[in-house]
């Protein structure tokens, strides 16, 4: 695993909320040279993994399904925290809101999304331990 996937406080993964998947699937991989590998998101929509090489570098999704309505697409932040039950915890007492509370997300790990005082979100995310690490 990638140190920015287990390193409290790194910006370690994007993902990109979409009205078209096969679209931006199209325009980014050209650009970028990404390749791309279809997986579900945890309320079972399609997901594309995306990668350059062997390294997994963002994620796209829907945005009809996956998250609620008043969210634009965008490209989303997710910051690698140590716990994110604890994080959760933390920012309700620094003076943030949490959003969506500390959530799983089979075989990748623990998600939450939180707004700051300023109310810009940012989602934050405990990375499931491969196997031998």
């Amino acid at each position: 695993m990638e140190e920015r996937f287990k390193t409290h406080g790194v910006f370690s993964m994007n993902e990109l909320i979409t009205t078209d998947l096969p679209a931006a699937r199209e325009f980014y991989g050209k650009l970028f040279g990404w390749s791309f590998v279809e997986t579900k998101t945890i309320y079972g929509n399609p997901y594309l993994a995306v990668f350059k090489g062997k390294s997994w570098v963002a994620g796209m999704m829907l945005k009809e399904g996956n998250v609620p309505g008043d969210v634009m697409p965008c490209w989303d932040s997710y910051v690698t925290v140590d716990d994110v039950d604890e994080s959760a915890r933390q920012v309700r007492e620094f003076g943030g809101e949490v959003v969506l509370p500390p959530t799983d997300i089979p075989n990748v790990g623990r998600f939450c999304v939180i707004r700051d005082p300023q109310g810009v979100p940012l989602n934050l995310i405990t990375f499931q331990e491969e196997d031998g690490e």
